[in-house]
C-alpha cells in the first residue's frame, strides 16, 4: 500500500504522549504504530507496508518469518519499508535493528478485520455471560486476537497513530472484554478456514455514521462539510475549550438533595411512612406518575430460606431507565449510571439472613418513562433456584429534576464524538494504513431520526473507507438493525424501516453483504442479547464475499423488482436458495400495497416459485408494495432454506406493467460519450454500427475532434447515434478540486447564466446542421450545474428534453430527474464491474446510464478497449431483456409513462 501524507493535523502534545509511553526520544528510539506490536495479527498473501518512526537518516534492518528488510530514515523520521506477501501462519517475532533494538513477538499471519459502528458492535461478552457461558468456559484460542480502540475524538484532522492499545489472544479471562460480534465472527471464520483471526474493534456508542467518515468522504454533504470547517479552525477550538463564564464548579462534593439520600430510605431500621404500592417491571408513567424526571426509591422485604443465608448469590433486576443504586440490607452492592447494561448484582456472602430482608432499589431518570423494562428476569437467584422479584413493591419520590434550559449561559451543547469525522480522525484514520481483510459495520440507531440521509451517507463511508484504506474494494459487511419497540399491527409508517431499506440499498455497491435481524432483537431493548447469530451471519456474508465461496446461500430472500399482473403485484427475489418458504409454514406475512394514493393495505399473498403473488381487495390497481416495513415487524415469516429472514424492503417506484415499463425489457441502457474525441469516431462508432446498437455522443463544438470530423459526425446521425448537446467551449467551475487545468476564459463560476444559453445555443444550431433534428438532451460539463448567476437547470428545459448529470445511481420512470440523470462513470473499470452496473438495472426495472471518455486511449478517463468491447458485445447477446437505446429516446420514452403512472 503507498503511504499517504494525511496526518498534517497530527498534534504534537499527542506525539510527544506517545514518545513518551513508548520510553523513546525523539533522536534515536525506533518506534512502531500501536497497531504493530506483540500479539498482532498481520494480512496474510499480499505485499505489506510496515512503517514507523526513527531518527532522520537512521537505517533500520528488519527480521520476520525468514524475510530480511532494510530501510532508512527520511529527513523528517518518517520510515517505511514493503513485506513480501506471506502466507497464512506464526508465530513469529519481529526484530528491528537500528540505533535501538525492538522485539515484537507472537506476530502471526491471517486475515484482519475491522469492526466498528455503534454499541451493539462494541458490547463486550461479559455484558452477555450468562447466555454464552459454555462458550465462555472454552475460549482458549490463541490464534484469534482482538485490538480494541478506547473512545476518542478528534476535530483537527487524521491522527496518525493510537495513544495506547493492544493485541490480547483470547483466553477464557481476556475474551470476557472483547466484542461479542467480533468474537464470534472470528470463532467462525477460525474454524471454517484455521487460520489467525485479528479483529479490530473500533466502536463507539450512541454515534451517528458521520462521525466515522472522512472529511474527504463527506465532501457532498455541505452542511456537514461547514461543521468539519468550522470544527477544525483553531480559534473555535480555542473557544471551545475555554472556560465558561462564572467559573467552574464549586469545590468540594456537590450538596445532597436527594431526601431518599439525607433520610437513609435504604436503611433497614428506616421507618417507610407515605409509600405508594408499585408494580415490578413498569414504567411509573403507566402508573400514575407522569412527566417525573427525577429520582424515585423502590423497596421490598423477601424471605430468605434457612440455605440461602450467609451465602453469595446473584440478584438480576433486568434492565432499568436511566440509571440504579442497589442495596440490600442498607449496604450498596452497585450501581449502574445509564439504562442499556442488564443489571445483574452480586449479593456478597454474610449479607443476608435467614427470614425478613430488605431489597431497596434508587431510580433515577433524566428524560422519557423512567422505571424497569418489562420482559426481562427480576430474580434472586442462588443458580439452581430463583426467587421471583416480579410484583408489587413500595415506591416514593426522592428528588424531582429542575428542568434546565440548553445552552444556557450563552453556551450550546456540544458532543464531540458526534461531530463529522470525529471518531473517523481518531479512531479509523491510524489504521488505514495497516492491511486488512474487510470491515463489519453494525450501526444506524443514532441515525433513525434522519433516516432518509442514510441512502447517501452510508455509500459515501463505503466509498470513503475503500479510498483510504486503499486496498480496492474490500469486503464491506452491514448488520440491518434489527426489531425494536411495540409491534404494530395495522400499515404504519417507520423510520427504522426506511433505515433498514437504507442499508439494504447499500448492495449496490460492490462487495457489500447484509447481515438481515429483524428476527433476532427485542421489543424492549436497542441492545438485544443475541449477538452469537449476528456474528454468524456476518460470516456467512463474508464466506461469500471475501472467501470466495461464491455459491453459498448466506443471507434470506434479497429483493429484485416487482411487476403489475392485473390486480395484483409480482415480486421477484435474489437469494432463494432452494425455494422461497416461511419460517411458521404459513401464507407469507407482513406484506402491504397501495395505488396510486400511497395508501398501504395488508396484503395476501402466496409463493409461486421464485416469487411472491400479493394482492389485496382493498386495492384494485397496485402499485406500491412493502414487506416487514415497521420498526418491529413481529410476524414477517418469508424466507429460504437456510432459514434466515427476507430482508424488509420497499418498491423504489411505482410498479408498472412489466410490457411497457422498457418496451417490454428488463431495463433501459443508454451509452454516452463526451467531448467529440477521435477514437470516439475510429473505434467507438464502428463497434456500435456493426452490433446496431445506438448511442450517445455529446460535443463541444469548439474542440478539434468535432471541427476536423464533421461529415463523420454527419454520418454518425445517420446511423441513428443521437448528437448531444455539451456546449461551445466546455466551461467548468475551476473552484472544483483538482480543477486547476481550467483557463480563466472558460471558467463557469464566472459565466451569466445567459453567457451560457447563449454557447448552449450557438452549438445546438451547428448540431441541427449535421443532424436536422430539433429535439436532444444535454450533458453537464464536469457535472456542474451552476454559472455565477445560481443553478441553471430549469434555464434547460425550454430547449432539452432530459440532461445528463455526473452522479453515479439508477433512474426510475416516474422517480427520475430527467435534468439530472445519474450516470455511472467508466473510468479503469473492467467489464465485469460494468456489466454489474446493468445487472442491477435488471434487478429494479431501472434505467441505467453509462458515461464514456476515452476509449483505449485519449483522453485521463478512460477505459480499456477490450474492456468496453466485452460490455457493447454483452448487451448486443442480451437486447431480450435490455432496451440499449440513445438519451433522446429513453428520455421521450419516460416523459409518456411518467404521463400514465401519474394519472
Amino acid at each position: 500500500m503507498p503511504t499517504r501524507n494525511r496526518f498534517r493535523y497530527f498534534s504534537a502534545a499527542l506525539v510527544c504522549a506517545l514518545l513518551l509511553l513508548t520510553g523513546a526520544t525523539a533522536s534515536a528510539q525506533i518506534r512502531l504504530p500501536r497497531l504493530i506490536s506483540d500479539n498482532v495479527v498481520l494480512q496474510r498473501d499480499q505485499d505489506l507496508e510496515l512503517w514507523g518512526w526513527a531518527s532522520p537518516g537512521e537505517r533500520i534492518r528488519i527480521d520476520i518469518a525468514g524475510a530480511r528488510l532494510r530501510t532508512r530514515a527520511d529527513g523528517e523520521g518518517n520510515w517505511s519499508v514493503t513485506l513480501p506477501a506471506q502466507p497464512a501462519g506464526g508465530p513469529f517475532e519481529m526484530t528491528l535493528i537500528g540505533e535501538n533494538e525492538l522485539t515484537i513477538g507472537n506476530v502471526s499471519f491471517g486475515d484482519v478485520w475491522v469492526c466498528s459502528g455503534q454499541s451493539n458492535m462494541t458490547v463486550w461478552l461479559e455484558r452477555v455471560k450468562e447466555i454464552y457461558a459454555e462458550e465462555i468456559a472454552a475460549a482458549d484460542e490463541p490464534e484469534i486476537r482482538e485490538f480494541f480502540v478506547p473512545t476518542m475524538t478528534e476535530l483537527a484532522g487524521p491522527r496518525e497513530d493510537f495513544p495506547e492499545g493492544e493485541w490480547k489472544a483470547v483466553t477464557p479471562e481476556t475474551v470476557m472484554d472483547m466484542s461479542a460480534i467480533g468474537y464470534f465472527f472470528a470463532r467462525r471464520l477460525h474454524e471454517t478456514y484455521d487460520i489467525p483471526i485479528g479483529i479490530i474493534n473500533t466502536a463507539v456508542g450512541g454515534t451517528p455514521i458521520e462521525a466515522w467518515t472522512s472529511a474527504e468522504g463527506l465532501r457532498s454533504f455541505p452542511e456537514l462539510r461547514e461543521t468539519i470547517a468550522r470544527n477544525s479552525d483553531p480559534e473555535f477550538l480555542e473557544r471551545l475549550n475555554a472556560p465558561r463564564a462564572g467559573g467552574g464548579r464549586p469545590a468540594g462534593p456537590p450538596p445532597v438533595t436527594d431526601q431518599g439520600l439525607i433520610e437513609a430510605w435504604y436503611a433497614p431500621d428506616y421507618e417507610p411512612r407515605g409509600w405508594q404500592p408499585y408494580y415490578i417491571p413498569g414504567y411509573w408513567e403507566d402508573q400514575g406518575v407522569s412527566d417525573l424526571n427525577g429520582s424515585v426509591w423502590f423497596r421490598r422485604e423477601i424471605d430468605i430460606p434457612a440455605e440461602w443465608a450467609g451465602k453469595e448469590l446473584k440478584l438480576f433486576m433486568g434492565r432499568i431507565v436511566d440509571a440504579d443504586a442497589m442495596y440490600v440490607n442498607g449496604q450498596q452492592i452497585g450501581n449502574i449510571t445509564y439504562q442499556y447494561p442488564p443489571r445483574r448484582y452480586v449479593v456478597p456472602e454474610g449479607l443476608l439472613r435467614e427470614g425478613k430482608n430488605l431489597l431497596t432499589v434508587r431510580v433515577m431518570n433524566y428524560g422519557g418513562k423512567g422505571g424497569f423494562v418489562p420482559d426481562k428476569t427480576y430474580v434472586l437467584t442462588d443458580g439452581k433456584d430463583s426467587m421471583d422479584l416480579k410484583g408489587t413493591w413500595q415506591y416514593k419520590v426522592g428528588e424531582v429534576y429542575v428542568p434546565r434550559a440548553r445552552g444556557g449561559g450563552g453556551g450550546f451543547s456540544f458532543s464531540a464524538q458526534n461531530q463529522p469525522s470525529a471518531l473517523y480522525n481518531a479512531m479509523i484514520a491510524p489504521i488505514e494504513r495497516f492491511a486488512v481483510k474487510g470491515f463489519n459495520w453494525y450501526q444506524g440507531e443514532s441515525n433513525v431520526g434522519g433516516a432518509q440521509e442514510y441512502y447517501q451517507l452510508l455509500p459515501a463511508l463505503i466509498r470513503d473507507w475503500r479510498d483510504n484504506f486503499d486496498q480496492g474494494a474490500l469486503p464491506f459487511l452491514t448488520v440491518q438493525l434489527a426489531n425494536f419497540q411495540d409491534a404494530t399491527y395495522v400499515p404504519v409508517e417507520s423510520q427504522w424501516a426506511v433505515l433498514r431499506d437504507a442499508q439494504l440499498q447499500s448492495l449496490k455497491l460492490p462487495n457489500t453483504g447484509l447481515a438481515v435481524a429483524i428476527d433476532i432483537g427485542e421489543w424492549n431493548d436497542i441492545h438485544p442479547l443475541n449477538k452469537k447469530d449476528v456474528a454468524e451471519r456476518l460470516a456467512l456474508e463474508a464466506r461469500r464475499i471475501a472467501y470466495g465461496e461464491v455459491d453459498l446461500v448466506s443471507t434470506g430472500p434479497l429483493y429484485a423488482s416487482a411487476s403489475v399482473d392485473a390486480d395484483s403485484l409480482r415480486i421477484r427475489f435474489d437469494r432463494v436458495g432452494r425455494g422461497l418458504t416461511t419460517t411458521d409454514g404459513l401464507d407469507p406475512q407482513y406484506f402491504s400495497i397501495a395505488g396510486y394514493d400511497r395508501e398501504y393495505h395488508w396484503a395476501e399473498a402466496r409463493i409461486e416459485g421464485d416469487e411472491v403473488i400479493v394482492w389485496s381487495d382493498a386495492v384494485t390497481d397496485p402499485r406500491y408494495v412493502r414487506y416487514a416495513w415497521a420498526d418491529n415487524p413481529f410476524g414477517a415469516n418469508l424466507t429460504n432454506d437456510t432459514g434466515l429472514p427476507a430482508s424488509p424492503f420497499q418498491s423504489d417506484n411505482r410498479v408498472a406493467t412489466a410490457d411497457s415499463l422498457w418496451r417490454g425489457k428488463q431495463a433501459g441502457v443508454v451509452l454516452t460519450y463526451d467531448d467529440a474525441l477521435t477514437g470516439q469516431l475510429d473505434r467507438v462508432v464502428p463497434l456500435l454500427d456493426s452490433l446496431n446498437l445506438k448511442a450517445s455522443f455529446y460535443l463541444t463544438a469548439s474542440f478539434p475532434g468535432f471541427q476536423n470530423r464533421l461529415e463523420d459526425w454527419r454520418r454518425v446521425a445517420r446511423s441513428g447515434h443521437e448528437l448531444g448537446n455539451h456546449t461551445l467551449y466546455h466551461p467548468c467551475d475551476a473552484r472544483g478540486a483538482g480543477r486547476e487545468w481550467v483557463a480563466a476564459d472558460n471558467d463557469l463560476s464566472k459565466y451569466t447564466t445567459d453567457q451560457l444559453l447563449r454557447e448552449i445555443d450557438v452549438t445546438n444550431s451547428l448540431l441541427q446542421a449535421l443532424d436536422g433534428e430539433s429535439e436532444r438532451t444535454f450533458a453537464y460539463t464536469c457535472g456542474d450545474t451552476a454559472t455565477a448567476d445560481g443553478s441553471f437547470k430549469e434555464a434547460l428545459q425550454d430547449r432539452f428534453i432530459a440532461a445528463r448529470g455526473t452522479t453515479p445511481g439508477l433512474d426510475g420512470v416516474g422517480s427520475a430527474d430527467l435534468y439530472d440523470l445519474h450516470t455511472y462513470v467508466a473510468n479503469g473499470h473492467s467489464a465485469e464491474e460494468m456489466i454489474a452496473w446493468i445487472e442491477r438495472a435488471k434487478e429494479e426495472n431501472a434505467l441505467v446510464t453509462l458515461l464514456f471518455h476515452g476509449v483505449g486511449g485519449g483522453h485521463d478517463i478512460n477505459v480499456s478497449e477490450a474492456a468496453h468491447r466485452e460490455l457493447v458485445e454483452y448487451l448486443y447477446r442480451n437486447q431480450d431483456e435490455l432496451w440499449v437505446t440513445t438519451l433522446r429516446d429513453v428520455s421521450r420514452h419516460m416523459v409518456d409513462q411518467a404521463a400514465i403512472i401519474n394519472k
